[in-house]
Protein backbone atom coordinates (compact mmCIF):
# COMPACT_ATOMS: atom_id res chain seq x y z
CA UNK A 1 0.00 0.00 0.00
CA UNK A 2 1.24 3.48 -0.79
CA UNK A 3 1.92 5.79 2.12
CA UNK A 4 -0.93 8.18 2.68
CA UNK A 5 1.25 11.21 2.02
CA UNK A 6 2.02 9.91 -1.48
CA UNK A 7 -1.63 9.82 -2.48
CA UNK A 8 -2.98 12.59 -4.69
CA UNK A 9 -6.54 13.81 -4.22
CA UNK A 10 -8.72 15.47 -6.83
CA UNK A 11 -12.37 16.41 -6.40
CA UNK A 12 -15.00 16.47 -9.12
CA UNK A 13 -17.29 19.40 -8.35
CA UNK A 14 -20.51 20.59 -9.92
CA UNK A 15 -24.16 21.38 -9.49
CA UNK A 16 -26.90 18.87 -8.76
CA UNK A 17 -27.64 17.23 -12.10
CA UNK A 18 -24.29 18.12 -13.68
CA UNK A 19 -23.67 14.41 -14.25
CA UNK A 20 -20.98 13.77 -11.64
CA UNK A 21 -21.90 10.16 -10.93
CA UNK A 22 -21.97 9.32 -14.63
CA UNK A 23 -18.72 11.22 -15.15
CA UNK A 24 -16.97 9.33 -12.35
CA UNK A 25 -18.18 6.01 -13.72
CA UNK A 26 -16.58 6.96 -17.03
CA UNK A 27 -13.38 8.01 -15.25
CA UNK A 28 -13.15 4.50 -13.80
CA UNK A 29 -12.93 3.08 -17.32
CA UNK A 30 -10.19 5.47 -18.42
CA UNK A 31 -7.94 5.89 -15.38
CA UNK A 32 -6.28 3.59 -12.87
CA UNK A 33 -7.50 5.69 -9.96
CA UNK A 34 -9.60 5.15 -6.84
CA UNK A 35 -12.99 6.79 -7.33
CA UNK A 36 -14.80 7.75 -4.12
CA UNK A 37 -18.51 8.38 -4.60
CA UNK A 38 -20.73 10.50 -2.38
CA UNK A 39 -22.14 8.48 0.56
CA UNK A 40 -25.75 8.75 -0.61
CA UNK A 41 -26.67 5.43 0.99
CA UNK A 42 -25.65 6.73 4.40
CA UNK A 43 -27.69 9.89 3.91
CA UNK A 44 -30.71 7.84 2.84
CA UNK A 45 -30.59 5.48 5.81
CA UNK A 46 -29.69 7.01 9.15
CA UNK A 47 -31.13 4.53 11.60
CA UNK A 48 -33.93 3.83 9.14
CA UNK A 49 -34.56 7.50 8.32
CA UNK A 50 -33.92 9.12 4.94
CA UNK A 51 -32.12 12.31 5.95
CA UNK A 52 -31.66 13.46 2.36
CA UNK A 53 -35.39 13.25 1.77
CA UNK A 54 -36.11 15.12 5.01
CA UNK A 55 -33.70 17.88 4.01
CA UNK A 56 -35.40 18.49 0.67
CA UNK A 57 -38.90 18.15 2.16
CA UNK A 58 -38.34 20.52 5.11
CA UNK A 59 -35.06 22.40 4.68
CA UNK A 60 -35.67 24.83 7.54
CA UNK A 61 -35.89 21.92 9.98
CA UNK A 62 -33.17 19.68 8.57
CA UNK A 63 -30.62 21.92 6.80
CA UNK A 64 -28.14 22.14 9.68
CA UNK A 65 -28.50 18.45 10.55
CA UNK A 66 -28.02 17.32 6.97
CA UNK A 67 -25.12 19.65 6.16
CA UNK A 68 -23.22 18.56 9.27
CA UNK A 69 -23.84 14.88 8.56
CA UNK A 70 -22.94 15.25 4.88
CA UNK A 71 -19.67 16.95 5.81
CA UNK A 72 -18.72 14.33 8.40
CA UNK A 73 -19.66 11.30 6.29
CA UNK A 74 -17.73 12.74 3.36
CA UNK A 75 -14.61 12.86 5.53
CA UNK A 76 -15.30 9.31 6.70
CA UNK A 77 -15.50 8.02 3.12
CA UNK A 78 -12.27 9.76 2.14
CA UNK A 79 -10.45 8.43 5.20
CA UNK A 80 -11.65 4.88 4.59
CA UNK A 81 -10.51 5.04 0.97
CA UNK A 82 -7.13 6.43 2.03
CA UNK A 83 -6.26 3.60 4.39
CA UNK A 84 -7.71 0.75 2.30
CA UNK A 85 -6.52 1.71 -1.17
CA UNK A 86 -3.32 0.98 -3.07
CA UNK A 87 -4.06 3.56 -5.77
CA UNK A 88 -1.93 6.69 -5.87
CA UNK A 89 -4.63 8.93 -7.33
CA UNK A 90 -8.00 9.34 -5.62
CA UNK A 91 -10.83 11.16 -7.35
CA UNK A 92 -13.67 12.23 -5.08
CA UNK A 93 -17.27 13.03 -5.92
CA UNK A 94 -17.28 16.48 -4.37
CA UNK A 95 -15.15 17.63 -1.46
CA UNK A 96 -15.98 19.00 1.97
CA UNK A 97 -15.29 22.44 0.52
CA UNK A 98 -18.32 22.33 -1.76
CA UNK A 99 -20.32 21.43 1.34
CA UNK A 100 -19.03 24.59 2.98
CA UNK A 101 -18.86 27.15 0.16
CA UNK A 102 -21.82 26.03 -1.93
CA UNK A 103 -24.45 24.12 -0.02
CA UNK A 104 -24.17 25.11 3.64
CA UNK A 105 -23.54 28.76 2.81
CA UNK A 106 -26.45 28.69 0.40
CA UNK A 107 -28.69 27.27 3.14
CA UNK A 108 -27.78 30.19 5.39
CA UNK A 109 -28.28 32.80 2.69
CA UNK A 110 -31.65 31.31 1.74
CA UNK A 111 -32.73 31.51 5.37
CA UNK A 112 -33.16 27.78 5.99
CA UNK A 113 -30.18 27.72 8.35
CA UNK A 114 -30.26 30.19 11.24
CA UNK A 115 -27.38 32.49 12.10
CA UNK A 116 -26.66 30.39 15.19
CA UNK A 117 -26.62 27.19 13.14
CA UNK A 118 -24.39 28.81 10.51
CA UNK A 119 -21.92 29.96 13.16
CA UNK A 120 -21.90 26.49 14.74
CA UNK A 121 -21.38 24.88 11.34
CA UNK A 122 -18.47 27.17 10.44
CA UNK A 123 -16.79 26.67 13.80
CA UNK A 124 -17.01 22.89 13.48
CA UNK A 125 -16.01 22.96 9.83
CA UNK A 126 -12.96 25.16 10.37
CA UNK A 127 -11.60 22.90 13.10
CA UNK A 128 -12.41 19.58 11.45
CA UNK A 129 -11.28 20.65 7.99
CA UNK A 130 -7.96 21.91 9.31
CA UNK A 131 -7.26 18.81 11.39
CA UNK A 132 -8.84 16.00 9.34
CA UNK A 133 -9.61 17.11 5.77
CA UNK A 134 -6.63 17.45 3.46
CA UNK A 135 -6.95 20.07 0.74
CA UNK A 136 -7.34 18.42 -2.69
CA UNK A 137 -4.44 18.71 -5.11
CA UNK A 138 -6.89 19.98 -7.71
CA UNK A 139 -10.55 20.51 -8.51
CA UNK A 140 -12.30 19.29 -11.66
CA UNK A 141 -15.30 21.56 -12.17
CA UNK A 142 -18.14 20.23 -14.30
CA UNK A 143 -19.50 23.59 -15.37
CA UNK A 144 -23.12 23.16 -16.47
CA UNK A 145 -25.98 25.55 -17.14
CA UNK A 146 -28.59 25.31 -14.36
CA UNK A 147 -31.33 24.84 -16.96
CA UNK A 148 -29.59 21.73 -18.26
CA UNK A 149 -29.10 20.42 -14.72
CA UNK A 150 -32.81 20.87 -14.11
CA UNK A 151 -33.72 18.90 -17.24
CA UNK A 152 -31.41 16.08 -16.12
CA UNK A 153 -33.02 16.07 -12.67
CA UNK A 154 -36.45 15.70 -14.21
CA UNK A 155 -35.20 12.89 -16.43
CA UNK A 156 -33.59 10.84 -13.65
CA UNK A 157 -36.65 11.40 -11.40
CA UNK A 158 -35.15 10.74 -7.96
CA UNK A 159 -37.81 11.00 -5.27
CA UNK A 160 -35.65 13.08 -2.91
CA UNK A 161 -35.05 15.70 -5.61
CA UNK A 162 -38.71 16.25 -6.48
CA UNK A 163 -38.71 19.57 -4.63
CA UNK A 164 -35.50 20.94 -6.16
CA UNK A 165 -36.39 24.04 -8.17
CA UNK A 166 -34.61 25.71 -11.06
CA UNK A 167 -34.10 28.80 -8.90
CA UNK A 168 -32.32 26.67 -6.29
CA UNK A 169 -30.04 25.20 -8.95
CA UNK A 170 -29.24 28.71 -10.13
CA UNK A 171 -28.12 29.76 -6.65
CA UNK A 172 -25.99 26.62 -6.29
CA UNK A 173 -24.44 27.35 -9.70
CA UNK A 174 -23.59 30.88 -8.61
CA UNK A 175 -21.92 29.51 -5.48
CA UNK A 176 -19.75 27.17 -7.55
CA UNK A 177 -18.77 30.02 -9.86
CA UNK A 178 -17.86 32.30 -6.94
CA UNK A 179 -15.77 29.58 -5.33
CA UNK A 180 -14.03 27.87 -8.25
CA UNK A 181 -13.88 30.58 -10.92
CA UNK A 182 -13.79 33.90 -9.08
CA UNK A 183 -12.32 32.40 -5.86
CA UNK A 184 -14.27 34.84 -3.73
CA UNK A 185 -14.56 34.55 0.04
CA UNK A 186 -12.64 31.29 0.35
CA UNK A 187 -9.86 30.15 2.66
CA UNK A 188 -6.38 31.26 1.64
CA UNK A 189 -5.32 27.60 1.41
CA UNK A 190 -7.71 27.12 -1.52
CA UNK A 191 -6.79 30.15 -3.61
CA UNK A 192 -3.85 28.50 -5.37
CA UNK A 193 -5.42 25.06 -5.80
CA UNK A 194 -5.64 24.49 -9.58
CA UNK A 195 -9.07 24.15 -11.17
CA UNK A 196 -9.80 22.32 -14.41
CA UNK A 197 -13.04 23.59 -15.93
CA UNK A 198 -14.86 21.08 -18.14
CA UNK A 199 -17.98 22.43 -19.89
CA UNK A 200 -20.65 19.74 -19.48
CA UNK A 201 -23.60 21.33 -21.22
CA UNK A 202 -23.64 18.58 -23.85
CA UNK A 203 -24.80 15.04 -23.11
CA UNK A 204 -21.61 13.00 -22.75
CA UNK A 205 -23.10 9.80 -21.32
CA UNK A 206 -23.33 8.04 -24.68
CA UNK A 207 -20.84 10.11 -26.67
CA UNK A 208 -17.58 8.15 -26.73
CA UNK A 209 -15.62 10.87 -28.53
CA UNK A 210 -16.71 13.54 -26.04
CA UNK A 211 -15.80 11.22 -23.17
CA UNK A 212 -12.32 10.75 -24.61
CA UNK A 213 -11.92 14.51 -25.06
CA UNK A 214 -12.89 15.13 -21.42
CA UNK A 215 -10.55 12.39 -20.18
CA UNK A 216 -7.67 13.77 -22.23
CA UNK A 217 -8.11 17.11 -20.47
CA UNK A 218 -8.11 15.39 -17.08
CA UNK A 219 -4.96 13.42 -17.89
CA UNK A 220 -3.20 16.60 -19.01
CA UNK A 221 -4.36 18.30 -15.80
CA UNK A 222 -2.98 15.50 -13.63
CA UNK A 223 0.33 15.42 -15.45
CA UNK A 224 0.85 19.19 -15.59
CA UNK A 225 0.27 19.87 -11.92
CA UNK A 226 1.55 16.68 -10.30
CA UNK A 227 3.99 13.85 -10.84
CA UNK A 228 1.46 11.16 -11.63
CA UNK A 229 2.78 7.64 -12.34
CA UNK A 230 2.31 6.59 -15.96
CA UNK A 231 0.26 3.53 -15.00
CA UNK A 232 -2.49 5.82 -13.66
CA UNK A 233 -3.29 7.19 -17.10
CA UNK A 234 -2.31 4.17 -19.21
CA UNK A 235 -5.77 2.73 -19.83
CA UNK A 236 -6.19 0.86 -23.14
CA UNK A 237 -9.70 2.30 -23.58
CA UNK A 238 -8.19 5.66 -24.51
CA UNK A 239 -7.10 4.22 -27.85
CA UNK A 240 -10.54 2.97 -28.85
Amino acid sequence: MHALHNQKYFAVEGNIGAGKSTFLTIIRTFLNARVVMEPHEKWQNVGGHNLLDKFYADSSRWAYTFQMYAFITRMMEKREASVSSSEVVHILERSVFSDRYCFAQNCFELGVMTELEWNLYRECFDWLAESHAATPHGFIYMQTDPEICYKRLLKRNRSEEAGVSLDYLRTVHEKHESWLIKKEGIASSLVDVPVLVIPCHEDFENDRELQKAHMAKIIDFLEVYHEIPEQVTARPEMSY
